[in-house]
């Protein structure tokens, strides 16, 4: 038996997953089904493989897992179902071939209605929309508190789908109506942008809903009841005969002017009879609605192109390498990512301890939230304080208005503070109170303030020599090394060299009319030789400078910098060109220059007309140390 889930829209779609064992869903990559998708939780649900049955539970996500369009808890699956996590949409299927799909839980068809039993109304004659012409009967009176639970209860949902579902289920129970359904118009006459359904009585049945009264609807603006629906025989299409459609209301969903969607109810007992009374009350429902759904919508449709453009920002800006260093760090991001824990990234300059900070904020549960960098070695003491707390006006000489600090910009997000072995003492103490009571007070203000953030702190320098000289808060340290990373210098994963440097002839290309195809194989052994004393930031220095300066549409040796071809080349045949005999000359230059003055570097670089740091990089360079 061949029982797998095949997915049909989503990020995956087209895949197919074997159901042998049971099968997690989720963001971390630890699932067996791993989706970059930001409406999935880390562990969202499970597919529980049992002796005889499926199941499918939810890991208590934030979004909810679906079976059929119902949110459930757990759920025992059969052919056809569909499960949908986030973005994406699986069918769980035991057969061979494509998997039976079920029809979707809201069709159109060509269904019109019978002119003689059909009730119109205009919004302008909508007694609910003038309560000053409202007659005060029992019965509008009740119409009233109807409206205002409903405008109570769905201005405290935010979900499209959620506000959707609680607004059906209140207009059921104030209408006679057996079902319901909210269709929100697309960008095109013939798209709608979400459609949903609800009824209570047989919630995995599909509803028939007339395109022709909603086309009608959307034109024209104008509420509708039919009661006779089948008395017409033209009416008796397929679907409606199938549906025993009897009455049905439909009402126009109007926000800023315009028509955004369709309110639609029907019934199929005999003895319902839709009243005028009741379009006029889905009439005011639907004013109260329209501006919440458009703007539930507008929220759903915003918060998925953010994903999109996330989704794009982790392709041009992820860490590039494949080095046993670099997995580890990897390994690192995907287990510290997921708590709350304060971040120490280590490492020289260059290596790209922003980027590992960055990755961490995206795959973390703060990943919608700000993230905030500052660098504390280029600021004063006194601006850097005011940039991280903030101050208050008149806190000090050119503090006019009041503003908020970084720390409160970031609340529900990331803080992260490069160089943090650079604060001033006073600032550690400010900072160790933050990190133990989670808030602190802006300059010269007496309110605490929440701070409501993730820490990840980076540095270059040795912070346990700096506890040892006293320049570094002992108490700071253990505070911000709970979780730590030291990242490899680029001189100890010289494999990730070549692959770093191919990445970034393309990004500077795209920024140039000049087409630049490769690397020379010669100019290659330059780059992997090289040291990179100033890491991934100074090879890409070098590329770019060799994309723009250079006149072929390959990089040449030519191209890259004196200092990279002036190292020694182990692979580099003694007849290597110019480049091979300038380094050469240079080296007995130097050797000479140093057995005239006994091996003083001072004397030599004094000699040589260079400053001793040079002299000594030099020497580096030309592996003559030994």
């Amino acid at each position: 038996m061949n029982v797998r889930l095949v997915v049909i829209s989503g990020p995956l779609e087209g895949g197919e997953f074997s159901l042998a064992s049971d099968l997690s869903i989720g963001r971390e990559k630890s699932n067996a089904i791993s989706v970059e998708d930001r409406m999935l939780s880390r562990h969202h649900c499970l597919i529980h493989v049992g002796d005889s049955e499926f199941q499918v539970r939810d890991l208590g996500s934030s979004n909810g897992t679906y079976v059929n369009g119902l949110p459930i808890a757990s759920h025992a699956l059969n052919e056809g179902d569909q499960i949908r996590a986030g973005q994406s949409l699986f069918v769980f299927t035991r057969g061979p071939g494509a998997p039976s799909v079920p029809p979707p839980p809201l069709e159109m068809n060509a269904t019109n209605v019978n002119s003689a039993t059909t009730l119109l109304l205009k919004l302008s004659d909508a007694i609910y929309l003038r309560p000053g012409k409202l007659p005060q009967t029992d019965r509008n009176v009740r119409g009233l508190e109807t409206l205002l639970n409903i405008g109570y209860s769905i201005a405290s949902i935010r979900g499209l789908e959620a506000l959707q579902r609680k607004l059906l289920q209140l207009i059921l129970e104030a209408i006679p109506a057996q079902r319901g359904a909210v269709l929100l118009a697309g960008k095109g006459p013939e798209e709608f942008a979400s459609v949903f359904h609800w009824n209570p009585e047989a919630p995995n049945r599909p509803m028939q809903v007339s395109r022709i009264v909603v086309d009608r609807i959307l034109r024209n603006g104008v509420a509708l009841l039919s009661n006779d629906v089948l008395e017409d025989p033209a009416l008796m299409s397929e679907t409606i005969v199938r549906g025993q459609v009897r009455a049905l209301l439909a009402v126009p969903l109007i926000a800023f002017e315009k028509t955004v969607g369709v309110l639609y109810l029907d019934s199929q007992n005999p003895q319902t009879s839709f009243e005028e009374h009741h379009l006029q009350l889905l009439t005011a429902i639907a004013g109260i609605a329209a501006a919440a759904l458009e703007n539930a919508l507008c929220v759903e449709q915003l918060e998925h192109e953010n994903h999109r453009l996330k989704a794009q920002i982790d392709v041009e800006h992820d860490m590039v390498g494949n080095s046993p260093r670099m997995r580890q760090v990897f390994d690192f991001i995907s287990k510290a990512a997921p708590s709350n824990s304060t971040v120490l990234v280590r490492g020289e300059s260059g290596t790209g301890k922003e980027l590992v900070a960055r990755a961490i904020h995206r795959h973390s549960a703060r990943a919608a939230k700000p993230f905030v960098a500052i660098n504390c070695a280029t600021l004063t003491e006194s601006l850097l304080e005011s940039e991280l707390f903030g101050h208050e006006k008149g806190a000090f000489t050119g503090a006019v208005v009041q503003k908020k600090g970084k720390l409160e910009e970031a609340a529900g997000g990331s803080v992260f503070l490069d160089e943090v072995g650079e604060l001033a003492p006073t600032l550690q103490a400010k900072l160790l109170r933050v990190i133990q009571e989670r808030q602190f007070e802006r300059v010269g203000g007496i309110r605490t303030i929440k701070a409501d953030i993730r820490l990840i702190a980076a540095t270059n320098r040795d912070l346990e020599e700096a506890v040892q000289n006293g320049t570094f808060r002992r108490d700071l340290y253990y505070r911000l090394n709970v979780v730590s990373v030291t990242l490899p210098p680029l001189r100890e994963r010289r494999e990730d060299i070549i692959p770093l440097a191919n990445y970034m002839v393309c990004k500077h290309t795209r920024d140039t009319v000049r087409q630049v195809l490769g690397i020379a194989e010669q100019a290659r052994v330059y780059l992997v030789n090289y040291d990179w004393p100033g890491n991934v930031r100074e090879l890409e220095n070098a590329i770019e400078r060799a994309v723009v300066l250079g006149s072929s549409d390959l990089i040449l040796p030519d191209d890259l910098p004196e200092n990279v071809v002036e190292a020694d080349v182990p692979e580099a045949p003694s007849s290597g060109g110019f480049h091979q005999e300038v380094r050469e000359a240079k080296k007995q230059i130097v050797l000479k220059t140093l057995a005239q003055t006994d091996g003083n570097y001072s004397q030599a670089a004094k000699l040589l007309c260079l400053h001793p740091s040079n002299l000594h990089r030099l020497i580096r360079t030309l592996h003559l140390r030994e």
